[in-house]
């Protein structure tokens, strides 16, 4: 695993870490750890859907992979505190079939654990939302007619776009920011999908 990435995302290569990762209560762990900050098992656990046991297991076996760490500056082992090791995770996905399973089971828990966000938005969230808000909301579903070496190209424009938003300090955001969760699905279609023509 290395971090060369321009969000400074971990990048997870290594089969065995994907299938630890694979897992609703671990990436809603991690997910949790990186959205607001150390924390204990016992105030994980109410978001996790684990019991505070079963929680400080699942932060041992992230550790163990490299995906948390204790907390800097906690000192207390009995409400141990634990911290993710990166902002975010991305998987470079392996060559060979049993790395690209361990992929395939990985992006599964991801796309389900998101799959529901949508819609939570739309009835939980976006009625309370200003106008302003609302209006800037966006949804698109385009197809597009690219080569590998061109979707590779737009995939690392877009992540351009969004650095300096994902990296810069809390003390740089303006007034009235809020957190947007921006969700990309990039799924090239088999090879009989790709005549050329985007018209559907």
């Amino acid at each position: 695993m290395t971090t060369g990435n321009r969000f400074g995302d971990l990048e997870i290569s290594d089969p065995k870490v994907m299938r630890a990762l694979a897992h609703p209560v671990r990436l809603a762990v991690l997910e949790r750890l990186q959205r607001y900050g150390p924390a204990t098992a016992t105030q994980l656990s109410p978001h996790v859907g684990a019991t505070p046991s079963v929680t400080s297991w699942h932060l041992r076996h992230l550790a163990g992979f490299g995906l948390v760490r204790d907390a800097e500056g906690a000192t207390d082992r009995r409400e141990r505190r634990w911290a993710a090791v990166a902002r975010g995770w991305r998987v470079e996905v392996p060559e060979d079939e049993d790395g690209r399973a361990a992929a395939r089971v990985l992006s599964g828990e991801v796309i389900a654990r998101t799959a529901e966000l949508p819609l939570r938005w739309l009835t939980d969230t976006e009625p309370g939302l200003e106008a302003e808000w609302t209006r800037n909301a966006g949804l698109a579903n385009t197809r597009i007619v690219v080569s590998v070496e061109e979707l590779a190209a737009l995939q690392e424009a877009m992540e351009e776009l969004f650095m300096p938003y994902v990296t810069r300090d809390a003390a740089e955001r303006p007034p009235g920011s809020r957190g947007v969760r921006m969700l990309m699905y990039a799924l090239p279609e088999g090879a009989e999908g790709g005549d050329g023509d985007a018209s559907c």
